[in-house]
């Protein structure tokens, strides 16, 4: 969204002389450039003079709306044709720009924009901080000069300070629940493992003494966002993995007539990882579908092999695609940050830890979703290399 405020600050033309000036004066500039200029009209040789120095885009419009200055770096940042834009009209700039100019040539008074986000190309979004500055020149005719930079390296720089400082903040709460946690596990696993003695033929003791061990192997790694993860890496066949991880969601499924189907396609499957990490990071993926699919909707499981680029080894991709409410676009960008949820109960700490598991895993994980009409979550994990 744009904003703007208006003011001096910053600036290094001093705006708008009073009527009967026929100069300017500079700021911040060398005591030559300071001495008393003659002629107002050589306000635009200056700014020619110093446009290539410069590492914002510069470029000067006068009052019949038309560009009679413009250095490279504008014609970059806004996509104009190289040379070609001497005399042109400012409907050769974007319509937001237009209007910022307008309205410091109707207004005669300066305008900072913060934030302007235009279009670089054909989709790609930046966003610009702007300064727009009237000038007198030849005949106290209306100039319009325009700096402008791309701060979108600078808003990204923002959002990566910003989830250190999150991931910080996790990697406290993990010290402290990962020792609570560890000591009631202790009383628990003795009393479990007491239990399983006396019902070796039970089918469902296999199934316990699993979940007791990744329970484990989950509290020793409550500190990934605190600290470097030590995963114990091996050569895993992935659809064991997602049968198991599909094993432990089929309740809710059940209970809520989630149709599943399975597509595994990926030959080979093997990867090399930590079954118990990617079993966590599959199952937080099921058990969010699960959440979000209505009853009698679908889940599907598709796994598939995707030849590499270049010299870099083949990967396994796993496609896990619901039914349910899907994502609206402003959340879709804060999926991955910690802490950020949208149900009533939700820790927001389940799809941060997932993608933290499946870069360690060297892959990467990528989502789409339209609102009412379902989530797609695609991974892609290396295939292992063959002994």
């Amino acid at each position: 969204m744009m904003t703007h405020t208006r003011g001096n600050e910053g600036r290094w033309l001093e705006p708008c002389p009073q009527p009967g000036q026929k100069h300017f004066t500079t700021t911040n500039m060398s005591a030559r450039s300071q001495t008393k200029l003659g002629e107002v009209g050589e306000s635009l040789h200056l700014v020619r003079s110093l446009r290539d120095c410069l590492a914002s885009g510069v470029l000067v419009v006068n009052r019949r709306e038309q560009i009679v200055s413009c250095n490279p770096e504008a014609e970059r940042l806004l996509n104009l044709p190289s040379g070609k834009t001497l005399h042109a009209p400012i409907t050769l700039l974007p319509v937001a720009l237009q209007n910022l100019v307008r309205e410091v040539i109707a207004g005669k008074k300066p305008v900072t924009c913060e934030q302007l986000n235009l279009l670089a190309g054909s989709s790609v979004t930046h966003t610009y901080h702007v300064n727009l500055v009237p000038v007198r020149s030849q005949a106290d005719s209306l100039d319009v000069v325009v700096v402008l930079s791309d701060i979108t390296s600078f808003a990204r720089l923002e959002g990566a300070v910003t989830r250190l400082d999150r991931l910080s903040t996790i990697g406290t709460l993990s010290a402290t629940m990962a020792h609570e946690i560890k000591n009631a596990l202790v009383a628990v696993k003795t009393f479990v493992d007491l239990l399983l003695e006396k019902n070796r033929d039970s089918e469902l003791s296999e199934v316990v003494s699993r979940e007791m061990k990744r329970m484990e192997s989950i509290v020793g790694q409550m500190l990934k966002f605190g600290g470097p993860a030590r995963p114990n890496f091996s050569t895993v066949r992935l659809h064991d993995v997602l049968e198991q991880s599909l094993r432990m969601v089929q309740h809710k499924l059940d209970g809520k007539l989630i149709s599943l189907n399975r597509s595994f396609n990926a030959t080979p499957d093997a990867v090399h990882g930590d079954d118990y990490q990617l079993e966590q990071a599959f199952v937080n993926l099921f058990l969010n579908a699960a959440e979000a699919t209505g009853a009698n909707g679908s889940l599907t499981v598709t796994t598939e092999v995707v030849a590499a680029a270049s010299k870099t080894a083949p990967h396994v991709r796993v496609i896990v695609k619901d039914t349910g409410v899907g994502i609206t676009p402003e959340h879709l960008q804060k999926l991955f940050e910690p802490f950020f949820t949208t149900k009533h109960h939700g820790t927001g700490l389940g799809l941060p830890i997932t993608q933290r598991i499946i870069q360690e895993h060297r892959g990467e994980i990528t989502v789409e979703s339209e609102p009412d009409k379902g989530t797609t979550f695609f991974i892609k994990i290396p295939v292992a290399h063959r002994a």
